[in-house]
């Protein structure tokens, strides 16, 4: 198999690096290099900017207002944003509701839907989780009671990303307490601005307000927002899981994030030479380049195989596991390279709202913000112990 790109590919390429060159705020890029927060206003320009170019639905099929790329196209693209510290794409909407409503949604659904979401009109939230309901989705506690015209719906999701710009939600509900969990889901889109419905912010440990909480009390659904079949959600939810999982894995961040490793490891000296040349910390690197590479034509097979119609099953937990290993080994080497100077400042980058210029060198103010973000790839989109079940289930069933 040949590995290196092609002068066609490699021109695709040219062509996304001049774009962003010309076409993403410089103050924005600054933030994102920064680990500085972002508003929903910065997340906004970057993908209406690409809605009016037609590469912001790179996951849709082209009849739908997709890109119609290939799978290295995809990978080209989404490297290409990162190296360039773009804002990361939404993926609530485009790459987790987007492809269900497209297999699964009516066609009202998909025509009323699909354009909101490319044109930022409608912001989608995950209600998924709730409180003793994460990777045990199956026993989740929030009903819908079927009321003729309209469901009622009670209960509470949790960690809800981004939440506080969302004005709709994806719900999974129970529509039937007399069967097997899994049989009794449905699949539910909500306005946030129903009666009923209060979202609450829940404050990170590094001051951050990026999850929240959503209570829903005595809010009526119109039976025309349930996606696909009543008690079928679990096969949609699914379905959209294993979108979720291979998007978690995260390549061209933890690309980014060894190669910012290596630059720090060769300006930090130890015993009067460049880290980088301490054999063992060097061994280590190694040990992440070669897993990451590895990782990386997984993933483009894992895509590959996607953009046939072939929804990825055990390849997306595998992918979900090893990238999040990755990630969480990447920034806590960034930490031990860095030592003390790891540690914040100023205990006020720890507070919400703080978004000021770190002090210190530059490399070290957001590596300790970093470590503890990454701490919880391993657990949302399903915790690592549950996806080596689905793998273990997998490889059982060969």
């Amino acid at each position: 198999m040949d590995f290196n790109f092609t002068e066609q590919e490699i021109n695709f390429r040219n062509e996304i690096r001049e774009w962003l060159s010309i076409n993403l705020p410089k103050n924005i890029t600054q933030k994102v290099r920064k680990y500085q927060r972002l508003n929903k206003e910065d997340y906004e320009i970057f993908m209406k900017k690409l809605n009016e170019n037609g590469w912001l639905a790179i996951n849709w099929p082209a009849e739908y207002g997709g890109t119609g790329w290939n799978s290295v196209q995809k990978h080209i693209f989404e490297e290409e944003i990162v190296k360039a510290n773009a804002p990361r794409v939404v993926p609530f909407g485009l790459n987790m509701l987007g492809p269900v409503l497209i297999e699964y949604g009516s066609e009202k659904q998909k025509q009323y839907y699909l354009p909101r979401i490319l044109n930022c009109e409608d912001w989608w939230a995950q209600g998924y989780s709730e409180p003793g309901s994460g990777s045990d989705l199956a026993s989740l506690k929030t009903i819908a009671i079927d009321n003729g015209d309209y469901y009622l719906v009670n209960g509470q999701k949790t960690w809800t990303t981004l939440g506080q710009y969302a004005n709709k939600i994806f719900c999974l509900v129970k529509t039937n307490t007399n069967c097997k969990p899994q049989e009794g889901i449905s699949f539910l889109l909500i306005d946030i601005k129903s009666p009923g419905v209060e979202v609450k912010p829940i404050i990170t440990l590094d001051g951050e307000h990026e999850v929240n909480e959503v209570w829903l009390t005595n809010v009526k659904v119109p039976k025309e927002n349930l996606l696909g079949e009543v008690n079928k959600g679990w096969t949609y939810a699914k379905y959209l899981l294993t979108h979720e999982r291979t998007g978690i894995a995260g390549v061209p961040y933890s690309k980014k994030a060894i190669d910012h490793l290596k630059t720090i490891a060769s300006e930090i000296t130890k015993n009067g030479l460049p880290l980088i040349k301490d054999p063992l910390f060097s061994s280590q690197i190694a040990e992440l380049e070669i897993d990451i590479k590895a990782m990386e034509i997984f993933n483009l097979r894992t895509v590959s195989a996607a953009s046939e119609g072939k929804a990825p099953e055990m390849e997306s937990s595998l992918l979900k596991i090893k990238g999040s290993i990755i990630r969480q080994k990447t920034s806590d080497l960034l930490r031990k390279a860095i030592g003390p100077m790891a540690l914040p400042y100023i205990s006020e980058q720890f507070d919400e709202g703080w978004n000021e210029e770190p002090i210190g060198p530059a490399y070290a103010g957001p590596i300790a913000k970093q470590y503890f973000i990454n701490r919880k790839i391993s657990i949302y989109g399903g915790s690592n112990e549950i996806q080596k079940n689905i793998v273990a289930k997998s490889a059982f069933k060969l």
